[in-house]
């Protein structure tokens, strides 16, 4: 990669590009972790700066942001001193070679969901993908459940299957909103690439707060899944705090004990039963099929893109 590559005016390339190869039996993994759409705990975003901050990472690119990211639906954080405004704080989407433990390389797409040219940023990943020899695509993303915050963190995944071994998959076919994460994994699924993606389920009461007990378990499964050595003890070690935080505030309130209780019997019966098709969403029924699942996260997805539209309708927000 000595000659200076082809430059695209949704991003920036770094130069020179670094080298790296994947495992000897194939090329590399590219991991993209996009933040917004399915973000609960922004688990995926603790995902993404943990194996950039873990791990030894190179910038290979910097996507352009104003041709990407509608400003007005996702306003940036300004910050004013009471005098004049001092900073901003700009969504970024940029691509890092990273290496592993083992010295081995991987490609990590993180940072913002484009709003914007969704098919023209696809072709923008796919030739930086052919670039490094990319052949595997694992997707991050997290849901929120109902799932209690005192069990381990699960997953469930789509995609390859030689990939994802016997992790528990949806199981039904349904129509949901799209997000640039899914098309990016379709486009390049289509060039030949394996694609597979996965969901961490995070309590859908901390959905809003940072939960690095699903981050941990999205590298975890990314290791398991593609071989690659990478660290999570920062991780364990965020979400042991987290958990004797939340503990603290449960403790407190009987209503909210008693929720998490039947949470934990829902989960334990769940676990029991070893249903990989069954859903985590039932509570005092029976637990339902991978179909009854599907159509679940169907409805979830629907709704939060209904509810980010009249989100983004009713933003009315003033400047100083």
């Amino acid at each position: 990669m000595d000659e200076k590559p082809e430059q695209s005016s949704l991003y920036e390339l770094e130069f020179p590009a670094p080298e790296m190869s994947g495992p000897p039996e194939r090329g590399p993994v590219l991991i993209h972790a996009l933040e917004g759409f399915a973000d609960a705990g922004h688990a995926v975003a603790l995902a993404a700066e943990h194996l950039r901050d873990s791990l030894e990472s190179e910038l290979v690119a910097t996507f352009n942001t104003d041709e990407l990211i509608d400003y007005r639906s996702r306003r940036p954080i300004m910050t004013f001193s009471g005098e004049e405004f001092t900073s901003v704080d700009m969504p970024k989407l940029t691509m890092h070679a990273v290496r592993d433990n083992a010295g081995v390389g991987f490609l990590l797409l993180s940072g913002a969901e484009p709003d914007l040219r969704w098919e023209q940023f696809v072709e923008a990943v796919r030739r930086l993908t052919e670039q490094f020899r990319v052949t595997d695509v694992i997707g991050l993303n997290a849901i929120p459940m109902a799932v209690p915050h005192t069990r381990p963190a699960t997953i469930t995944a789509h995609g390859d299957s030689e990939q994802l071994g016997g992790l528990p998959r949806w199981g039904s076919e349904m129509k949901i909103p799209a997000s640039a994460s899914m098309l990016l994994e379709l486009r390049l699924t289509e060039h030949g690439y394996r694609g597979a993606g996965l969901s961490a389920h995070v309590p859908h009461y901390l959905s809003q707060t940072n939960y690095p007990g699903a981050a941990a378990r999205l590298v975890e499964t990314v290791a398991d899944v593609t071989g690659l050595k990478l660290p999570i003890a920062a991780l364990d070690n965020a979400a042991a705090t987290v958990r004797e935080q939340i503990d603290s505030e449960v403790s407190g309130n009987s209503e909210i004990q008693s929720v998490v209780s039947a949470l934990e019997s829902q989960y334990d019966s769940f676990h029991e039963a070893a249903q990989t098709q069954a859903s985590l969403l039932a509570a005092d029924e029976p637990l339902p099929s991978g179909d009854e699942l599907g159509a679940e996260l169907e409805k979830f997805l629907a709704q939060h893109n209904r509810d980010q539209e009249q989100g983004d309708a009713g933003d009315t927000s003033g400047t100083i």
